[in-house]
């Protein structure tokens, strides 16, 4: 087990997370400890449940129940229909879990996934998405969402806007943000010493010579030219349609991407399940399962937890790196 338990806050209680949580659980009892903030009320009471007091409590713990750290949630937890009355605890569990990381007293924040509406109608939550609101709560200003599994490390430069804003929000220094932010994250919590980054073009077959957009020619090669010289390993601008296949794959560590779909449909082909969402740039470890809230599905026991799974053993392989062991 990792020396430190890793924080799973709650996420929407009326989404498939806190059943995920306790099939994580039963996975993972022996291997790793980590505990859940939430409302105990909530929890659909399939696992022993054991309250924590402080979250160094948690280890001692995990063998014998899924470990809570207590939070009092003014709304219900029906499957599938999100109560407005819970968004200001949803946003309390992140903050706290973001509190503790920071303090050193947890080795990684996972996060379950949130409802962006039921945040906003109940709270005025004002940002994109969690890696907006984690970056407010540490104060950080650049931070990147990797999209990592087995198979694939994939960074989409432009995140959660529309396709025909890409072109404008993509600059220059932006791109130079991601590439050493994801450097930076592959070397310290990865433990890769010296990352091989692909960089997708943004035109299709990367502008083909300006024929099909200019990007390429105007600033992007040249940008990469710049980064290389100063001494990143990179390779691009790629033809995005053409680097996500085994033999392209094998040539670099992590590929950034352009905009989300760019990079966000090559890893959920590869590996829809055990995808995992980890954020870059924050001064401390967080991944969170790549799946929304599934309110189709929840409350009726057939969520599949792999990506929540997989997203607490990636947690803990890179607390392992960060620490050197």
């Amino acid at each position: 087990m990792t020396p430190l338990p890793i924080a799973l806050s709650c996420g929407e209680p009326a989404g498939v997370g806190l059943e995920l949580a306790e099939k994580a659980w039963q996975a993972l009892r022996d291997e790793l400890a980590f505990f859940l903030i939430a409302d105990p009320f909530h929890l659909p009471g399939g696992v022993p449940v054991i309250l924590l007091t402080d979250p160094a409590e948690a280890t001692a713990a995990m063998p014998k129940g899924l470990p809570v750290l207590p939070m009092a949630f003014d709304g219900n937890a029906v499957p599938g229909a999100p109560d407005s009355d819970n968004a200001s605890a949803i946003m309390d569990a992140i903050a706290l879990g973001t509190s503790l990381a920071m303090q050193g007293k947890v080795s990684a924040l996972c996060t379950a996934p949130i409802h962006k509406k039921a945040l906003k109608d109940g709270a005025g939550f004002g940002f994109p998405g969690h890696t907006e609101y984690l970056a407010h709560l540490a104060g950080v200003e650049n931070v990147v969402m990797m999209l990592a599994s087995e198979q694939l490390k994939v960074v989409p430069a432009t995140i959660h806007i529309s396709l025909s804003d890409v072109p404008k929000v993509l600059t220059p220094q932006l791109l130079r943000d991601t590439v050493h932010i994801t450097a930076r994250g592959l070397q310290d919590q990865f433990g890769i010493e010296n990352p091989r980054i692909a960089i997708a073009g943004l035109n299709p077959h990367a502008g083909e010579g300006g024929a099909m957009g200019m990007e390429e020619l105007d600033w992007i090669n040249e940008t990469i030219t710049q980064l290389i010289q100063e001494g990143y390993d990179l390779i691009g601008p790629l033809p995005a349609d053409t680097m996500f296949h085994t033999a392209a794959r094998s040539k670099y560590d992590a590929a950034i991407a352009m905009y989300h779909d760019q990079a966000l449909i090559p890893i959920k082909t590869l590996d829809f399940d055990k995808g995992v969402n980890v954020t870059l740039g924050l001064p401390f470890i967080r991944t969170s399962p790549d799946h929304g809230t599934a309110f189709d599905i929840a409350g009726q026991g057939i969520a599949n937890p792999s990506s929540l799974v997989e997203a607490l053993k990636m947690a803990a392989r890179m607390a392992r790196s960060k620490a050197g062991v």
